[in-house]
This record gives structure tokens, sequence and C-alpha cells, in this order.
């Protein structure tokens, strides 16, 4: 039962070339960077990646898109990561861009077995009829386009049919942790965290505190240890290592 790892770079050894990983965070807030620092330094390459976003400045997943390590992202938006732009405008890079809700219930859908589900989000779009850009030329054509889906009425209203999302690997990072793999998330890094956690057939948590089984409130835990199948506990300078926090001081 106790699923600690000793170090990150144990916990994704097994991380290989063409893998799938679902990864936890919302811009800058509740990003495993230690874990994908790790996926980094192993060199594994043409991963796909399901995640909101794919990084931003130099930090999370824009390490592993910035050294050409991804071949396909599934997310919400680009942002204002310029070289998640430049990758995908150039045909380097293969991009399914999906509405945010319908995003987070195809992670939880395939955590919780349910193949698909209808949703009215996408309905009359491109997202529905097929067309939006997967892979550009390069030249400014399109060289993969997404494929139609099914759609269905139900009770007059029209849904389109999103089919759940599983990973090979999930990576998430957590507030509280023990060793049997309940996680605590916090505040606003409680947001794709239990969601991709769930997807992944293998799920690695980094855990800003460790704690003995028995000392996480029940009711307060976010995603339970049957979901996660290795945990890695963070130094305290790991810890208090957040991108999106700056220190601000007061002049006299």
């Amino acid at each position: 039962m106790d699923k600690v790892m000793e170090t990150a770079s144990a916990a994704v050894a097994d991380i290989g070339d063409g893998a799938c990983l679902a990864v936890g965070g919302f811009g800058l807030s509740g990003v495993p960077n230690v874990l994908i620092e790790a996926v980094h330094r192993r060199g594994v390459t043409a991963l796909s990646v399901v995640s909101n976003n794919c990084g931003a400045m130099d930090s999370g997943l824009a390490t592993l898109l910035s050294a050409g390590r991804i071949a396909r992202v599934t997310g919400s938006y680009i942002g204002a990561n310029k070289e998640f732009a430049r990758q995908y405008l150039a045909g380097e890079l293969e991009v399914e861009l999906i509405p945010q809700g319908t995003l987070a219930e195809r992670l939880r859908a395939g955590g919780c077995g349910i193949p698909a589900f209808y949703t009215p989000a996408g309905v009359g779009t491109q997202v529905a009829d097929g067309g939006l850009p997967w892979r550009y030329d390069g030249e400014g054509g399109v060289a993969l386009a997404s494929p139609p889906k099914e759609v269905r009425a139900f009770d007059g209203v029209e849904y389109v049919l999103e089919r759940g999302i599983r990973t090979d690997f999930a990576l998430v990072r957590a507030a509280r942790g023990d060793r049997h793999g309940n996680l605590v998330f916090g505040r606003s890094a409680r947001n794709f965290n239990p969601l991709a956690a769930m997807a992944g057939r293998i799920t690695v948590a980094e855990v800003e505190e460790l704690v003995e089984p028995g000392e996480l409130d029940p009711d307060q835990i976010h995603v339970p240890g049957v979901f996660v199948q290795r945990v890695v506990a963070l130094t305290p300078g790991q810890a208090a290592d957040k991108k999106i926090e700056r220190r601000t001081v007061r002049s006299r």
C-alpha cells in the first residue's frame, strides 16, 4: 500500500517515447513542475499531452514543448505561449482544441469508465461539424482537420457525442497526500488535477506535504488513493517554488 517513490526520476522511469500524458494545472497554478522536469531529463520524445494548456513562459509543459518533445496536444487554449502558437502554425505540432468544460468532462468520464457522453457544447460549430485544423502544412494550409462527430437530438435539443479520455500516465500536484495515494488539493490548484488523476492508467502525484495514512480527514480528500499509483514527496524548496506567486514588498 505504500506508494511513495524515492525520487521523481524513479516515478517516471517507465514513461517512454510516444506515451500519452494527462497533466494537471491551470496556467501556472497546480502544475506538477517537478515531475515534468523529470520527464524532460529522461529525453523522451513524441509525447501526446492532454492538459488545459501547454505551459507558460519557461515553466510547466512549456519546458517539454520548447525542447520539441511533444507531438500532440489536446487542450482548451494556446494562451500567451508564443512557442506553442509557432509550432502549431508551422505544422510541427498537432493540436486538438476542445471547449474547456468538455475537456474536463472527457477526463472525468474516462476516469469513471464512461466511454462517451452527449453535450450541447459545440453543436453548430466545427467542434461538431468537423474541419477544425489539427495540423497545418506550414504554408497556411490545413494538413489534417478534425472529423465530424455524431449529433443527436434529445427532447428537441441537439447534442454532440464526445468520447471519454484515458491516458497512459497522469502527472498531478497536490498540497497534501498520504502514503496510500489519497490527495488533497489547495484552493485554485484543485483545477484539472483531480480530473487528470482519474484519467491516467498510472497516476503519479507530487505532494507538497506527505502525511501518514489516517491523518487526512476522509471528508476532505479530493482524489482517493485508488486512482493514484505513485507518490513523490517534494522537498521544502520544491514545495515552496510556486511560479504563480510573486513576492511584493511595500517601500517605507
